[in-house]
């Protein structure tokens, strides 16, 4: 199957507040695809929607081909999540917080892939220290090691970068990138730093008002819209979008 995600037809209301506004969109095996838009457009919550943390209000999520409306369970044990807005458990050591969920996941040879992550990820420092006392950065590396946990053929990640300093964000980047390259997964990414985008998504989706308004390379999509660069298009995007719907 070339798709590990489709979506169709995604919408979420809020009473007459209508967040998620028929979003259609896929996600290929080895691919990184930017869901990009300003606060408010709807990416996280269609980033919820696909989790099962949120109901739709109508539309069709299909992960490897699963209805995850009916197969949640099989859907989300090939699915996994990081985000700074959502910690690991602060009481629990990185290991133990690497353990619980390898459980949860049911993770086989759990040990060895514990020992890989916390190698992967520069974490051998803090196996025993407990995430809360962690600084932001340190936190969003065990919460994306956490992530790679049960080896996801979907892997979501909202704003996974965003307290990291240049370096370490520049190598999670470069890992997140091999995730996708070298194995069977494919990856759903949103962030608001442009040059991250440009650099490691191979296609991004324009959100504005809970509807796709853009689609394309991130490398070329500015130039097809008159703009100089992603930054400029994403500014327009929030600032601009009935213009450049109609482009």
């Amino acid at each position: 199957m070339s798709h590990v995600l489709s979506v169709t037809q995604l919408r979420k209301n809020y009473g007459d507040t209508v967040a998620v506004d028929g979003v259609s969109f896929q996600v290929g095996r080895n691919e990184i695809v930017g869901l990009l838009g300003p606060n408010g457009a709807g990416k996280t919550t269609t980033i919820n929607m696909i989790l099962g943390v949120l109901e739709p209000t109508a539309g069709d999520i299909r992960i490897e081909g699963l209805d995850a409306a009916t197969h949640r369970a099989r859907a989300m044990e090939r699915t996994n999540f990081a985000a700074v807005y959502a910690p690991l458990p602060g009481n629990l050591t990185v290991f133990q917080n690497l353990r619980i969920f390898g459980l949860l996941y049911g993770v086989p040879n759990l040990a060895e892939r514990i020992e890989t992550l916390i190698a992967h990820f520069d974490l051998e420092p803090f196996r025993r220290v407990k995430c809360g006392l962690l600084s932001s950065g340190e936190q969003t590396r065990v919460g994306l090691a956490k992530a790679l946990l049960n080896r996801p053929v979907l892997l979501l990640l909202d704003e996974p970068t965003a307290s990291l300093d240049p370096a370490t964000a520049r190598d999670v980047r470069r890992k997140i990138r091999s995730f996708a390259a070298d194995g069977s997964g494919g990856v759903l990414w949103t962030s608001h730093n442009m040059y991250e985008v440009e650099e490691v998504c191979d296609r991004v989706l324009f959100l504005s008002h809970g509807k796709i308004l853009l689609e394309g390379d991130p490398k070329t999509l500015p130039r097809d819209h008159g703009k100089k660069t992603l930054e400029d298009l994403f500014v327009a995007v929030a600032r601009e979008p009935l213009t450049l719907g109609a482009a």
